[in-house]
C-alpha cells in the first residue's frame, strides 16, 4: 500500500527521480553533486546518494581513482565504482527510495527545489541561496537578506506553501477549498474514492435512510457534480439499492468496487458491485467461492491485488472478526485461518497495508466501548500481533478515517460515544510511532464520525481530502490538509524499527548512524556539512567502503529475494492455470459421463414403465382366471348333482314296473 501511495502521489520515473535528485540539492556537477542534502543524512548516506545519482545521470565509473590526499574524494569514487554495472533506472529508484526512507516529506516539499537554479536572487525575496565551498564539497546555504524596506527577513519557514492553491497557505492545516456546483445530501458512513484527478462519493446514511447516489468532485477546479447512472437495460446490469457502511476502492483505472455495507433488505452474504465509469453503469461482480456474510462497518484494503476484508457487523447487528479475501484477478472468496490473539470483534475501524505484507488495525468500536489499540497481520505467515505503540498514542475511537502517504499513516475523524475527536493524528509505520499532526476546535465535519479521507496529488503535492460526516447534524464539508510530515519528523518517540522489517535498505541505513563528524547548523534551512580530520581519514574510507559493501549486498539480496518471489509466483500462477485447465478437463469429462447415465438411467426407467405395465395387464389376467375357476367349479358342482338326481329318477322309474309285474315283494324291491 505504501509503495502504491507513493507512485500514485506524484511523477513517474524518471521524472520523480529528477525531483528528488534537484530536491537533495544534485546539478549534475562533480563537484556540486552533494550540496543541499539535508542534515538528517549521515556522510555516508550523503556519498551513497552521491553515488546513485551519478551512476543513473552517467552511468558506471569509468575515471581512475584519484590519487588525490583528500579523503573526501576518494570516498566518492569508491562508493560510485562499488556499484559496478547497475543499471541507471534501478540507480534512479534506489536513489528516490532512500531519499524517502530518510525524509518522507520530501515530495510535498520537491516543488520548491524543482523549478529553483542554484542560486536565485529576486528583487521581493527574503532569502538567497549561496554556494559555499567547505572541505572540499560544494554546499548550499541559506542566507537572510535585506527586504526592499531595509528591515531583515529571516529565511522564509518549510511550512509555508507556493502559491497556487487557493486558500492553502500553510502545511498541516486542515482548510476548506473554494466549492463550487450543486452540494451533495449531506451524510455518514458513505464510500470515498479517487480516479483521475476526481473524488467519487457513493451512498452513505442521511437521517437514518441509506442514499444510492454517486457524486463527483472534481480536484483541480473543486466543482461537483452528480453521475448520471444509466437504468438497468440488459442483464448484466443492475439498479443498486441505497447502501452505508460499505468500502469503494478504485479498480482497473476507470471502474469503482462497491463492497458490502448495510442495507434495507440485505442478502445473505456480501455483494460486490462495480461502476463502469465510462458507461455509468452498476454490475454485480460475479465471484467464486464462500463470500462473507452480508456486513457493514468492515474495513476493505487493497494488498497487491487482493481487497483484504476484516470485522465489521452484520445485519444481526452482531460484530465480526473474521477475515476474508477477494483475489481481483481470479474473482475467488477464500476465508483465511489465522494464528495468534485477533483483534476482539469490532466495526468502524481503520485498516491499512504497509509494505505489502503488514495489515494494520486501529480502533473501532463494539456496541458500547471504543478501542485504541493497533493489531498487525503478517499476510505471508498469516499471524496476528500486538506490538507496542510509541509516542502520543490516540485516544479510544470508531468511524475515524485513514490513509497512507508512504510509510506515514494519517488518521482523522471519529467518536468515542461521547463526543467527536479533534486530532489529526499520523503513524510512522515502520517505527509504530505516533504523532499529532493537528487539532481542530469546536463541534466541526472533521470532529465526526463516518466521514471519508482520501489522497489524492493537486500541483505534484500530496493532499488529503475529506468529506461529510456526523456530529450532531450530517455534514457535505469538504476540507484540505497538504501533510509536511514535520510533526513525524520532530516526534520524539524512540525510533525501533518494526522486527522483522522488509526494508534491507533502511536497516543498513540506520546501522550506520553512529559515525562521527556530523555537524547540524543552528539554524533552519542550513545543510549539514561533511567535516572530516586529516588524522582519521583513512578509517573514514574504510568505514565507507565497508558500509557501501554491506549496502549493496543488502541492495542485492534484497532484489535477489524479490526476483525468486516473482519466479516463484509465475510458476504457481502457471501451475493453477495448468490444474485450472485440467480440472475444466475432468469437469467436461465427468460432465459427459453425467449426460450417459442420465441416457441409460431414462432407458432403464423405460423398461420399467414397460415391465410395470406387463404385470398390471397379468394381474387383471390372473384375476379373470379366477373368477373362471369359480364358474367352473360351480358348473362342476350344478353337473354332479344334475347327474346324481338323474340316476335317482332313472332307478326309481325302473324298479317299480317290474316288480309290479314279477310280483316282487317290498322288501326286496328296497334291498334291490
Amino acid at each position: 500500500m505504501a509503495a502504491m501511495a507513493r507512485v500514485s502521489s506524484g511523477l513517474a520515473y524518471p521524472e520523480r527521480f529528477y525531483a528528488a535528485a534537484a530536491y537533495a540539492g544534485f546539478d549534475g556537477s562533480p563537484d556540486s553533486s552533494t550540496k543541499g542534502v539535508s542534515s538528517k543524512f549521515s556522510n555516508d548516506g550523503v556519498l551513497l546518494l552521491y553515488a546513485l545519482y551519478q551512476q543513473a545521470t552517467v552511468g558506471p565509473c569509468k575515471i581512475r581513482k584519484p590519487r588525490s590526499w583528500s579523503p573526501v574524494e576518494q570516498s566518492k569514487w569508491t562508493s560510485w565504482n562499488g556499484l559496478g554495472n547497475m543499471a541507471s533506472t534501478e540507480a534512479m529508484r534506489l536513489f528516490v527510495k532512500i531519499l524517502e526512507e530518510e525524509d518522507p516529506g520530501w515530495y510535498s516539499r520537491a516543488s520548491n527545489f524543482v523549478s529553483e537554479p542554484a542560486v536565485q536572487v529576486e528583487k521581493n525575496n527574503d532569502t538567497i541561496a549561496e554556494p559555499v565551498t567547505e572541505n572540499g564539497i560544494v554546499l548550499l546555504e541559506t542566507k537572510t537578506i535585506p527586504a526592499e524596506n531595509g528591515n531583515l527577513s529571516e529565511p522564509q519557514d518549510k511550512d509555508v506553501v507556493s502559491e497556487g492553491f487557493g486558500t492553502v497557505g500553510v502545511y498541516d492545516q486542515w482548510v476548506a477549498p473554494p466549492i463550487s456546483g450543486p452540494r451533495p445530501k449531506a451524510r455518514y458512513e458513505h464510500g470515498a474514492a479517487v480516479i483521475d484527478d476526481k473524488m467519487y462519493i457513493f451512498g452513505g446514511n442521511h437521517n437514518g435512510r441509506y442514499l444510492s447516489d454517486l457524486q463527483a468532485l472534481d480536484l483541480r477546479s473543486w466543482t461537483w457534480s452528480k453521475v448520471e447512472v444509466k437504468t438497468a437495460g440488459e442483464a448484466s446490469q443492475v439498479q443498486v439499492a441505497p447502501f452505508a457502511g460499505h468500502s469503494l476502492i478504485p479498480w482497473e483505472g476507470n471502474k469503482l468496487i462497491s463492497v458490502g455495507g448495510h442495507t434495507k433488505d440485505p442478502a445473505e452474504t456480501m455483494q460486490v458491485k462495480v461502476f463502469d465509469l465510462p458507461a455509468r453503469t452498476w454490475s454485480t461482480l460475479k465471484t467464486y467461492g464462500k463470500p462473507p456474510l452480508s456486513r457493514g462497518g468492515h474495513s476493505v484494503t487493497l494488498a497487491g491485488t487482493s481487497l483484504v476484508i476484516f470485522g465489521g457487523q452484520d445485519a444481526n447487528r452482531s460484530l465480526l472478526n473474521d477475515l476474508h479475501i477477494l483475489d481481483l484477478e481470479t474473482m475467488t472468496w477464500d476465508e483465511m485461518g489465522t494464528l495468534g490473539v485477533p483483534p476482539s470483534p469490532r466495526s468502524d475501524h481503520a485498516a491499512a497495508v504497509h509494505a505489502e505484507r503488514y495489515l494494520l488495525i486501529f480502533g473501532g468500536g463494539s456496541h458500547a466501548t471504543c478501542f485504541n489499540d493497533l493489531h498487525v497481520l503478517d499476510l505471508q505467515t498469516m499471524e496476528w500481533s500486538r506490538p507496542t505503540q510509541q509516542g502520543e498514542i490516540p485516544s479510544p475511537r470508531a468511524g475515524h478515517a485513514g490513509v497512507t502517504v508512504g510509510e506515514n499513516w494519517f488518521i482523522t475523524g471519529g467518536g468515542n460515544n461521547k463526543s467527536g475527536v479533534s486530532e489529526t493524528v499520523v503513524l510512522n509505520m515502520s517505527t509504530l510511532g505516533w504523532s499529532i499532526v493537528t487539532t481542530v476546535q469546536g463541534r466541526v465535519p472533521l470532529a465526526s464520525e463516518g466521514l471519508s479521507l482520501v489522497l489524492c496529488s493537486y500541483n505534484s503535492e500530496d493532499i488529503l481530502v475529506s468529506f461529510g460526516g456526523y456530529n450532531g447534524r450530517y455534514s457535505n464539508e469538504v476540507n484540505v490538509l497538504k501533510p509536511s510530515h514535520k510533526s513525524t519528523l520532530q516526534s520524539k518517540m524512540m525510533e525501533t524499527p518494526v522486527p522483522d522489517s522488509v526494508s534491507a535498505v533502511q536497516n543498513a541505513t540506520h546501522a550506520t548512524r553512529d559515525l562521527e563528524s556530523e555537524t547540524v547548523t543552528g539554524q533552519e534551512g542550513n545543510i549539514r556539512e561533511i567535516s572530516v580530520d586529516n588524522i582519521e581519514s583513512e578509517p573514514m574510507v574504510s568505514k565507507v567502503e565497508e558500509t557501501s559493501e554491506r549496502l549493496l549486498a543488502a541492495l542485492k539480496a534484497e532484489k535477489e529475494e524479490l526476483e525468486s518471489s516473482l519466479s516463484k509466483e509465475k510458476l504457481q500462477t502457471l501451475q493453477l492455470k495448468q490444474d485450472l485447465t485440467d480440472a475444466e478437463a475432468r469437469n467436461t469429462d465427468l460432465y459427459k459421463e453425467l449426460q450417459s447415465v442420465r441416457g441409460q438411467l431414462a432407458a432403464d426407467q423405460s423398461r420399467c414403465f414397460k415391465l410395470e405395465v406387463d404385470v398390471a395387464e397379468l394381474k387383471q389376467k390372473l384375476q379373470s382366471l379366477e373368477s373362471l375357476k369359480k364358474e367352473l367349479e360351480l358348473l362342476q358342482r350344478q353337473k354332479a348333482a344334475s347327474e346324481q338326481a338323474l340316476n335317482e329318477k332313472r332307478r326309481q322309474s325302473s324298479g317299480g314296473v317290474w316288480g309290479w309285474i314279477a310280483g316282487t315283494p317290498p322288501d326286496q324291491q328296497d334291498d334291490a
